[in-house]
């Protein structure tokens, strides 16, 4: 497949979350022209998906969606959103970029964002957006305040009957699109790849996934949200009222088994956050966190925990050994208690969540020559003055595709990026 078209762009920001917008907008401000590629078919992010933020209890969406407006407002600033960077490599000319627009099957160009094809599409299928506690359309608009608000059509469960494609207004509905490779030349790149979540199927202490109501922290996050699948909290097994809550620290780092020996950062504080929800949502519900050690490293954070502690929130300095199914769909923990007595112990809850660890979203390998530390995060070659610099001239790194970090330093490191990406833009241009 050859590239269709090719676009030039002063600065290219690979990455459409709070990262990624910051850092664009940080330098579309400066009137340098920015082009956003995003994988997912909106802008947003993990923080998007977030109930709340810690320690404040902000909303997310608040804190998010008027970023994600004004990036796509921005006189300076393309959004391409459904996009696989394919290459990124370094030219005589600056950065080229080759990247994969993948299919909607809807034209953008056309769409209004109506949702008539989604309310009469007669296929149900389970909502990852929801965490699969809710069913969406075969084509579908991710949700409320997704940027674009352009329609996706997922083919794999489409049965082609047609009823989209009657009801649209515009006659954006293409069944026979193809995707389209083009090309991005930019001066300097800004890579802002995020995070994914570690597997709940790498333990198998821990029931691999096929324990009935252990849930992760992303999945919790949209049981929180005002605009969740239930819209209250209910354990997905039966829809119960959950009466007992347990949350297991250190599920998916600090773990040299499962090759993640390093600390997460930001699950101890999230966990906390969470529990302090269910504590309003759930005012009878007992909600106990088993922890290693609680890291409040961030400003507010060690009183954040303190506050938790003052709201009845049990505290268990223990180490999980086994996850399993008890009775009545409760949850059974078997743990080494690590503190008073001592000893194992086995405790039933109505629901467990599993605090995840972080590992890198995107793998630069085979795409750019951009190197990786052990741990697989993009390596900073000045992580102590100056840590968006890679190792790869014109290229820069921010938020957590550099290491694991919570929102305040993802945005704070985004604007550091968007300086170093000023800078070298200034110079180049002089030049």
């Amino acid at each position: 497949m050859h590239a269709s078209r090719e676009l030039n762009f002063d600065a290219l920001v690979v990455g459409g979350g709070i990262a990624g917008l910051q850092a664009a907008l940080d330098l579309a401000d400066q009137d340098f022209k920015v082009a956003i590629v995003e994988k997912d078919a909106t802008i947003g992010g993990k923080m998007i998906r977030l109930s709340k933020v810690f320690p404040t209890l902000d909303c997310a969406s608040c804190i998010t969606t008027p970023k994600m407006a004004s990036a796509a407002h921005h006189d300076n600033i393309s959004i391409f959103t459904y996009c696989e960077l394919k290459e990124l490599q370094r030219s005589s000319a600056g950065i080229e970029a080759t990247l994969n627009q993948k299919t909607r099957y809807v034209n953008p160009d056309t769409c209004i964002g109506c949702r008539q094809c989604e309310y009469v599409c007669p296929v149900y299928i389970p909502n990852e957006e929801q965490g699969n506690f809710s069913l969406r359309k075969s084509i579908y608009i991710p949700f409320s305040n997704a940027i674009p608000q352009i329609a996706v059509l997922d083919m794999d469960n489409c049965t082609l009957c047609g009823r989209c494609a009657k009801v649209c207004p515009t006659d954006a509905i293409d069944y026979l699109e193809q995707p389209e490779e083009f090309r991005i030349k930019a001066t300097t790149a800004i890579l802002t790849t995020g995070f994914k979540l570690t597997s709940m199927k790498q333990k198998p202490e821990y029931g691999q996934g096929n324990v009935q109501n252990v849930i992760t922290s992303m999945e919790m996050e949209r049981l929180l949200a005002p605009h969740g699948p239930y819209h209250r909290v209910l354990r997905p097994s039966d829809g119960k009222e959950p009466e007992s809550i347990a949350y297991v620290q250190c599920a998916g780092s600090r773990d040299k088994s499962l090759g993640i020996p390093y600390c997460s950062r930001v699950c101890c504080m999230y966990a906390i956050k969470q529990a302090m929800l269910l504590s309003g949502s759930l005012p009878l519900a007992d909600i106990t966190i088993y922890y290693m050690d609680i890291r409040a490293f961030g400003k507010g954070y060690e009183q954040f925990f303190q506050n938790a502690k003052a709201m009845g929130i049990e505290f268990v300095k223990s180490k999980i050994a086994k996850i399993e199914q008890g009775d009545h769909q409760t949850v059974k923990l078997r743990y080494e208690n690590q503190e008073g007595d001592g000893g194992v112990l086995t405790r039933a809850h109505d629901l467990v969540v599993l605090s995840l660890g972080m590992v890198p979203e995107w793998n630069p390998a085979g795409v750019c020559n951009v190197s990786c530390d052990t741990d697989a995060f993009i390596r900073s070659i000045k992580p102590m003055t100056a840590p968006s610099l890679t190792d790869m001239e014109g290229v820069f790194a921010a938020g957590v595709a550099l290491g694991p970090k919570d929102i305040v330093d993802t945005i704070t490191e985004a604007g550091a990026a968007a300086i170093e990406a000023a800078k070298y833009l200034s110079r180049n241009s002089a030049a």
